[in-house]
């Protein structure tokens, strides 16, 4: 049985792996995935009844993955259907190569940890369309938007979906994170930003008007998405029509939607419930002042930015994903495959921070979901009562599964999204990128063991 299980789930890995070259989508062959290991196991078992009792905490485990992701991601296209990222895009103002490459990467450092990193990539790679004409620079630019956009979101509760999968599971609490990981993810940015500093040089010119990208970053990245697939995509009617909307709505719903996400930890620790809660109730919020924000608005457009619209926008493929993936880890979990390799890891590689840094390396390659996912399954509270809730561990996998996807362009989802985009080569960012994300992500993992040695990791 255990052995059936692992051949439907390494099958299932490698076709995500060639998602592209087999034109399969990943989300159907997760589900897949997911669903038949899961088969395999119950239906093994001598007493399938009974055996039920091991999926239940695992959906509800999963669930509230979900939940929370799905209330995320409808706060960030309500921000982005009424234009609250063009107060950002707007106050750029520099000419020079050197300059601007600093901005942008700090912008998207921060804005990633607040809002997540995918949705910071699409939104300041469409800034660099407005701002770059050379194809060549914007590339550049692309690339460090990519590996400050995964730096920026490890180190946040909210800002990758690894680093939140780890909160979930109650691996850490946000302000022990947040505190132990920003230097060493600001270190793995700042590091590949010097390099390259010392390259570029002379002014940036801006596209003409008529060339500058106007169409909003999500319809682009479905119009990509249909280019890929070959079928035609239509942009929704008004998709510009957030310029209508009076600047002071914009700072409110920027400024409301950031807020509330922000809240959500925060929620948590006076509470004690479940992320998933006050995402919930950040996002009725939201909803609650935009629906009174255009009450007195006409239907048609109230519609075109209701959060009815907003929930449409949400890249559900991708939560599909997330649940197969999931799903298929649980199954490997709970037939003792993953407590065996975590033993063998352990006897055989030096110590567990060598099996960080592997799995990082490997993120590169395959997608960090279920990598980070096996990682909380193989070290489990029952067998290592050690890694217990804020151990260094723990934090230092947040770092690894986050920063490492930057080393090529298909380990993160914002490396995918900005090779959609821009069309990027693989071998181009392996020749121009893929270096500088790695003496960043060495360089940030060596700071996080630095800090460690010397006792500056806060365990709360």
């Amino acid at each position: 049985m255990e052995l059936l299980i692992l051949i439907i789930f390494v099958a299932g890995y490698v076709a995500i792996a060639f998602e592209h070259s087999l034109m399969v989508s990943k989300a159907a062959t997760a589900l897949f995935t997911g669903v038949a290991t899961w088969t395999v196991f119950i239906v093994g078992q001598t007493d399938p009844e009974s055996a039920l009792h091991f999926l239940e905490p695992q959906v509800a485990e999963i669930a509230q993955i979900l939940f929370f992701l799905i209330g995320a991601m409808t706060i960030v296209e309500l921000i982005d259907v009424h234009g609250g990222f063009d107060l950002l895009t707007k106050s750029i103002r520099t000419t020079s190569k050197v300059r601007l490459l600093w901005i942008i990467s700090i912008i998207t450092f921060f804005l990633s940890a607040a809002l997540d990193n995918l949705t910071t990539a699409i939104v300041m790679v469409s800034l660099l369309g407005k701002l770059i004409d050379d194809r060549k620079d914007r590339l550049l630019f692309a690339g460090i938007v990519i590996i400050a956009a995964n730096a920026g979101g490890a180190w946040s509760p909210i800002g990758d979906v690894t680093t939140t999968m780890l909160w979930i599971k109650e691996k850490f609490t946000p302000g022990i994170i947040m505190h132990n990981l920003i230097v060493p993810s600001l270190v793995s940015l700042i590091v590949p930003v010097t390099v390259l500093s010392f390259w570029i040089k002379g002014r940036i010119q801006a596209p003409k008007p008529e060339q500058a990208w106007d169409m909003d970053p999500r319809e682009m990245q479905k119009s990509i998405n249909a280019q890929l697939n070959g079928e035609v995509y239509t942009p929704l009617a008004g998709a510009d029509e957030a310029l209508e909307i009076p600047q002071s709505q914009k700072i409110l719903v920027l400024t409301l939607g950031l807020g509330s996400l922000i809240f959500v930890p925060v929620f948590k620790l006076l509470t004690h419930l479940p992320p998933f809660m006050g995402m919930m109730l950040s996002l009725g919020l939201l909803w609650i002042v935009t629906e009174l924000m255009h009450k007195k608005k006409r239907d048609k457009f109230k519609e075109k930015f209701s959060p009815s619209h907003a929930l449409e926008r949400i890249d559900i493929p991708s939560m599909l994903f997330f649940l197969g993936i999931l799903l298929a880890v649980g199954a490997l979990q709970v037939s003792g495959i993953l407590g065996d390799l975590a033993a063998w890891l352990d006897a055989t590689l030096p110590n567990r921070n060598a099996v960080v840094v592997m799995i990082g390396l490997l993120s590169a390659i395959v997608d960090n979901v279920p990598l980070v996912s096996g990682a909380i399954q193989m070290y489990n509270p029952v067998d290592y009562p050690d890694l217990a809730t804020n151990h260094p561990f723990w934090q230092f996998l947040a770092y690894c599964a986050g920063t490492g996807g930057s080393i090529l362009i298909i380990g993160s989802a914002a490396g995918v999204a900005v090779m959609g985009i821009e069309r990027v080569e693989f071998f181009w960012y392996v020749k121009r990128i893929s270096w500088l994300a790695l003496i960043g992500y060495f360089a940030g993992a060596g700071a996080f063991l630095l800090m460690q040695e010397m006792g500056w990791i806060w365990l709360g």
